[in-house]
């Protein structure tokens, strides 16, 4: 399997859009860009019957990662008939393994993954790995040991990533001593784990409160707060952390509206693209659009997503910007000798140490999603990608 984000779209927009364009990504790439490189991690459910054919033209359409779920998604009483008809899409992906995403299967209980594993057979190189769901440092250690030892076993490489969405971590007497019974976990296993998954609709669901069109996530403060917690413990960027990713947006089409359409005009009036700015408020991607600047600012790399019109949003969000790339080669090229200088865009302060993190990130995040030219901007990467879903 080999894949590079945007690889859909014709190669004059690539040239246009890209002063570096992303590398290719194969099942061999190494975890650390890998993680950074899921973007809009698309959900299915595992009863879905044309399993293996929505997932290579999803992938064809720009979704590198998916997720097919045995969990949430799938009523109990389906379990047993969603486990055959997963093994059955997945054999039947792996014939055209070419035109595959990277795949995940979400699993209820660790029995789950030697279990489909073994079912594949020579068919498991199919599978990136699975997803760990109500991760706790109690509950997480099965799952864990049953990903490392099952690996070990069929000769594979398969990556785990838990999903902390439990009770325990969004109440507050307990929270503290959950993420770092998670850490300590993690740790452990640093070798096999991809990065950590939030579910923010599990989290909301303790306090029976569902968050609106209008908002993000970061306005429902339980869960904001959970989600600082988490990048605090989880997400540090010392060698001690993993990539976090955003939790899932659960909006695709708009209702009645209580307040006004998170995108200004000018930005679009200035492209000529203002029925885009109208296609994106009517499908509701401009509070998808604000929600990802947030998860971004605040840490978290990537997203879940259930819906397909997601995907283009998030990775055009992703694309590293020709001003952020130009300020993180300088950040890097002074790394070692202390002191600021200008930025080359004339308009910020560049600090070699306190900035190298970030730089380090940035470089990552360019190979993975590519580097804008230098007078592209958002809107045009919207009307590239988001336009055609």
């Amino acid at each position: 399997m080999s894949a590079r984000h945007f690889s859909h779209l014709p190669d004059e927009d690539v040239e246009r859009l890209f002063s570096r364009p992303p590398e290719a990504l194969g099942r061999s790439c190494p975890p650390a860009l890998l993680a950074v490189a899921l973007g809009a991690t698309l959900y299915m459910p595992g009863t879905r019957p044309q399993l293996a054919r929505d997932l290579v033209r999803r992938a064809a359409a720009g979704a590198v990662s998916s997720v097919v779920c045995l969990e949430d998604a799938v009523a109990d009483a389906d379990v047993p008939e969603a486990e055959r008809n997963v093994v059955a899409q997945l054999r039947e992906l792996a014939r055209d393994e070419a035109a595959a995403p990277f795949v995940f299967v979400r699993v209820r209980n660790p029995e789950q993954i030697p279990a489909i594993v073994t079912a594949l057979g020579d068919d498991a190189r199919i599978l990136s790995g699975f997803v760990l769901p109500k991760f706790t440092e109690t509950h997480g250690a099965a799952f864990l040991d049953a990903v490392d030892d099952t690996a070990a076993t069929a000769g594979v490489r398969l990556l785990a990533m838990p999903v902390i969405e439990s009770p325990e971590i969004i109440h507050r007497e307990t929270r503290e001593d959950a993420l770092l019974g998670v850490q300590r976990l993690l740790d452990k296993h640093r070798s096999s784990v991809l990065a950590v998954r939030t579910g923010a609709t599990d989290l909301c669901s303790v306090y029976g409160i569902r968050r609106g069109r209008d908002l993000t996530i970061w306005d429902v403060r339980l869960v904001a707060g959970v989600l600082t917690d988490v990048i605090n413990v989880l997400g540090r960027a010392d060698g001690t952390g993993f990539v976090v990713t955003g939790p899932v947006w659960e909006y695709f089409s708009s209702d009645e509206r209580l307040f006004k359409p998170q995108l200004r005009h000018t930005p679009f009036d200035q492209h000529d693209a203002n029925r885009l700015r109208a296609d994106l408020i009517t499908r509701d991607l401009d509070g998808l659009i604000r929600e990802v600047v947030l998860d971004k600012v605040n840490g978290l790399t990537g997203k879940t997503v259930i819906h397909p019109s997601h995907v283009p949003v998030v990775h055009a969000l992703s694309v590293v910007t020709h001003e952020e790339y130009a300020d993180a080669t300088d950040v890097l090229e002074a790394a070692g000798r202390s002191g600021v200088s200008a930025s080359r865009y004339g308009n910020k302060m560049n600090e070699s140490k306190p900035h190298l993190s970030w730089a380090e990130r940035t470089i990552l995040r360019a190979r993975a999603f590519g580097v804008a030219a230098e007078d592209v901007g958002l809107v045009d990467l919207l009307a590239a990608t988001a336009g055609r879903a």
